[in-house]
């Protein structure tokens, strides 16, 4: 899992860089239910991030206008936002697919990726899009991934809407299709072993790092770099977010004979896209997985045992990184 933190000036993103944040998402948060920065805003920022992170922008929850949608993703794109997030609350879903099919024809000749989105919490609003339909629609408008998000500011979040085993199998689906999973919504410091449990490949937050916990008020560097070290610590198995899991072990005898997927600076999602490609050309080779992060590889035992493929082995080697053996 990798940090998003919401910033609405370069003060702000400057902050979330020092803590370690991953990716900076340029918001407004005075417009109603979130909207977007001035596009100043955002070049000063994207000018400011170094290459090894990410700047993404968010239009929030957008009018039922297709024309004037594509046209701020088009803007986007011409800032070289690393992605944008283009959120829907209450609409028509077929409209809703309309726009994020015209929103990715605007970003061609770009490099910036196209992020759905849908609110945990839109069932409370008359019309509102069901949450459960984000990967459907995600797929079917071709985005690059999608966000869960929540509109709500009573104190509820994410998981006050969705449950814990819902969003794990959403995110799933997302991996299963290659798509960048993202979840946010009012997150705390204590949801993140549920988060942990859940993986997405994004975890997006603001109130939790800011001054006092109040999202209206600074992101601060030390409660970002705190919030990233507790994602770390789990992603690294050194706080377990599972009461009990089986580990299996192995000797280091020879692996002659199978093959190898590296999955080293791959997201999740990569690393099944890899393995589902592999084995469609070879359903008779043992393929080896090297997965950097311990959390993926509950994903992983979760995708093999929903497509009936066998984990024969697993074990961490003195890199510290696991190798896990999959019979197809």
């Amino acid at each position: 899992m990798i940090l998003m933190v919401s910033v609405q000036d370069l003060y702000e993103a400057k902050q979330a860089l020092q803590g370690g944040a991953d990716i900076v998402d340029v918001k407004n948060l005075q417009e109603a239910l979130v909207g977007s920065a001035h596009p100043n805003v955002v070049k000063q920022i994207r000018d400011e991030v170094p290459s090894a992170h990410h700047a993404s922008v968010t239009l929030g929850v957008v009018p039922d206008q297709i024309g004037t949608v594509s046209m701020a993703v088009y803007a986007a794109g011409c800032l070289d936002a690393t992605s944008v997030k283009v959120g829907f609350m209450v609409s028509d879903y077929n409209l809703a697919l309309e726009t994020l099919i015209a929103s990715k024809e605007a970003l061609q000749g770009t490099n910036t990726k196209l992020i759905g989105s849908l609110f945990a919490d839109n069932l409370l609003y008359d019309g509102g899009i069901d949450p459960d339909l984000m990967v459907k629609l995600a797929k079917e408008s071709d985005c690059d991934g999608f966000l869960i998000d929540t509109l709500v500011k009573d104190g509820r979040n994410l998981f006050d809407f969705i449950p814990e085993d819902r969003l794990k199998e959403i995110v799933l689906e997302g991996k299963e299709l290659g798509m960048s999973t993202a979840l946010s919504g009012h997150l705390k410091m204590t949801d993140i072993d549920e988060l942990s449990r859940v993986n997405p490949d994004i975890v997006g937050v603001r109130g939790a790092v800011c001054q006092k916990g109040d999202r209206d008020s600074r992101v601060h560097w030390e409660s970002v770099a705190e919030f990233k070290r507790q994602l770390d610590l789990r992603a690294s198995g050194d706080v377990p977010v599972y009461s009990s899991v089986e580990q299996s072990a192995i000797s280091n005898s020879s692996n002659n004979g199978w093959i190898v997927i590296d999955g080293t600076g791959k997201t999740c999602a990569g690393i099944i896209a890899a393995l589902s490609d592999q084995i469609k050309v070879d359903e008779s080779s043992f393929v080896e997985v090297i997965i950097p992060d311990v959390l993926n590889t509950y994903d992983l035992i979760v995708w093999s045992e929903k497509n009936k493929h066998e984990i024969v082995t697993q074990r961490k080697d003195s890199q510290g990184t696991i190798r896990m053996l999959i019979k197809p």
